[in-house]
């Protein structure tokens, strides 16, 4: 582990969430156990990683230059805007099943924000389709225990290889970060995917035979991109959802903010688990290990009327009250910071002709449970099956109105209050009584004892998941978007 310090405000890269503006003066960047310093306004091509890195991408001393594809519109073609887990785990599974991708994103490269780490079995089996599961695998771990604990760290239950890690979908601790520079290695040796950083998305569009995006390029002059179909999977400020619905986006704003650090600070030395949620009405939190180099993600409860500068001010002192040891800001290494506002909001539809939205553009959730990241590789699976049905010719367009049909009723039935439940549990019951009182954690303290209940446990989160393809036709029909 490296040496402690706080290295703030100098060397900690802080944010908003929701695409708001970053002041960013360097970023670590960790992959495969490995940290590599590189200034921000080094441009995405010339950054490259530790010489033992998995992937090989980072081996050469440049990055291969990104392809400018061709402006007309291709035979099986589909335009996906955002390049986050969703938008890029989607555009590989089209672009492996013969489909040409272009993939266009705002930024200038894969964002390093701390944001999901856990990636649950619905995105194993994503990654999977993908082709990068193998290197998730190295690059990630599989997580061993969960605890939910009082606000002094006493544990109220503890769930043991809650991953679990015998089965093939085993959870999966990886930064998203690192998972967005896994995907971008990948979708650089697939001659179906181009990859357009640096294209801001204003609006969107189509027609009987197209779906089309207005783009302005690396601050150039405003462009007209055609394809089949258009995907939005830019995220909550989606400009794609916008140009359907406008600012409407039904659902509420929780109250509380949440504060996402990634910190070193040796939790191991006081008992921590891989993953621990404290339940406490004012200061809810949950701190879970992110690497095997001792960095581990620290995201607490934040007054919401706060401002950025003042939950910047208050930092300090709220990692002294609720970390172990109650330390002082020299005791930690402190890498990012971020508040995040937390809705529960879905979009109309998902699907309005050949425009489709897909995770966060779609619908957001508050984090405790993992269902927002979960959801989104959901949707991909669901959108990929869709498309890659209609290519091949075993299904018509009107599958995209089951996965609209469908993909907002999962939203509303089951990531909705799920998601709502667990955070209500963490942040309004009274630690003292909760395993008498709440029949979820009373029920996770019987598990060990009981194997039908961690059967169910194992079970629930596929939930989440729906097989498109039994709408497929029997027959095979002739590829074609």
């Amino acid at each position: 582990m490296p040496a402690m310090g706080l290295r703030f405000p100098d060397a900690v890269q802080v944010g908003l969430a929701d695409d708001d503006v970053h002041s960013r003066v360097r970023i670590a960047e960790e992959v495969n156990g490995n940290l590599a310093y590189s200034p921000v306004s080094e441009p995405m091509n010339t950054r490259f990683c530790r010489e033992d890195c998995i992937c090989e991408y980072y081996r050469v001393h440049e990055m291969p230059a990104i392809r400018d594809p061709s402006q007309e519109l291709k035979n099986g073609s589909v335009i996906v805007v955002g390049a986050g887990p969703c938008g890029f785990s989607l555009s590989l599974v089209l672009a492996r099943a013969g489909i040409h991708v272009t993939l266009l994103d705002k930024a200038d490269g894969v964002g390093s924000q701390p944001r999901a780490a856990h990636i649950f079995a619905p995105g194993i089996q994503m990654l999977r389709r993908a082709g990068v599961l193998g290197d998730v695998r190295r690059a990630g771990f599989v997580p061993k225990n969960w605890s939910f604990r009082k606000a002094d760290g006493t544990p109220i239950v503890t769930i043991e290889d809650f991953a679990p890690s015998k089965s093939p979908d085993a959870t999966t601790v990886l930064p998203i970060d690192t998972l967005g520079k896994i995907l971008w290695c990948h979708a650089q040796k697939n001659d179906n995917i181009s990859v357009r950083w640096g294209c801001h998305v204003l609006d969107a569009g189509q027609d009987e035979d197209s779906a089309w995006v207005s783009v302005r390029e690396n601050g150039g002059t405003e462009k007209i991109i055609k394809a089949d179909f258009v995907c939005g999977c830019d995220g909550a400020t989606s400009q794609v959802r916008k140009s359907l619905f406008g600012a409407e986006f039904r659902g509420k704003t929780w109250n509380d903010q949440m504060v996402a650090t990634n910190v070193y600070y040796p939790f191991d030395e006081w008992g921590y688990d891989d993953l621990n949620t404290f339940i406490d009405p004012n200061d809810w939190h949950i701190v879970a290990r992110l690497t095997r180099d001792g960095l581990w993600r620290v995201s607490y409860r934040q007054d919401g009327s706060k401002s950025l500068r003042e939950v910047l001010d208050d930092h300090p002192a709220r990692f002294e009250h609720l970390l172990p040891g109650h330390p002082k800001p020299d005791n930690y290494t402190i890498l990012n910071i971020s508040p995040y506002r937390l809705h529960q909001r879905s979009a109309e539809k998902y699907r309005v002709g050949r425009i489709c939205l897909a995770a966060d553009a779609a619908h957001l959730c508050n984090p405790w449970g993992g269902l927002g990241l979960t959801g989104g590789f959901a949707d991909a699976v669901g959108l990929s099956e869709c498309l890659i049905g209609i290519h091949m010719g075993r299904a018509d367009h009107t599958i995209l109105d089951k996965y609209d049909e469908v993909r907002r009723s999962i939203y509303w039935n089951f990531t909705d209050p799920v998601s709502t439940s667990n955070f209500m549990r963490v942040s309004t019951s009274d630690p003292e009584t909760i395993l008498e009182k709440d029949p979820v954690i009373a029920t996770l303290a019987r598990m060990h004892d009981d194997s039908r209940i961690r059967d169910d446990f194992d079970r629930h989160i596929y939930g989440i998941l729906h097989d498109f393809t039994q709408y497929y036709s029997a027959g095979k029909g002739q590829a074609s978007l």
